[in-house]
């Protein structure tokens, strides 16, 4: 064999070689990309919901919804009850271009002063 035979044989020894350490570094490489994906996709066991709590929970903001409901209704009624003057209402929903169910409204939300009222819509 001659001298550039020799040499080939000796650099494909050494890019086998060389092959060969790429493997075992792309093989560590591997390896931590699996445990750092791992860490990342590890999942926290799911925790079972008390059914009671959950239950608890549940009439609490039924409850809730319910007291809101019912305040509604009572502030409604206590505004159905304020006595105003149509022509209050005819005047501001005029004066202000607004609807008149926006004037009725602010009447009865300032007990039927229409000075207030119209001061709460201007502002």
């Amino acid at each position: 064999m001659g001298a550039a035979a020799e040499e080939k044989v000796v650099a494909a020894a050494a890019a086998g070689g060389a092959a060969e350490g790429n493997a075992a570094v792309d093989s560590k490489d591997l390896q931590q990309q699996s445990k750092a994906l791992d860490k990342l996709t590890d999942h926290v066991e799911d925790r079972q919901l008390d059914s009671s709590r959950v239950q608890a929970a549940m009439a609490a903001l039924a409850s809730s919804k319910e007291a809101d409901l019912k305040a509604r209704r009572l502030r409604e009624k206590e505004l159905a009850a304020v006595k105003i003057n149509p022509t209050d209402v005819e005047i501001i929903a005029n004066v202000l271009e607004s609807d008149k169910l926006t004037a009725e409204r602010t009447l009865r939300e300032h007990k039927g002063d229409a000075v207030a009222a119209v001061r709460s819509l201007l502002h």
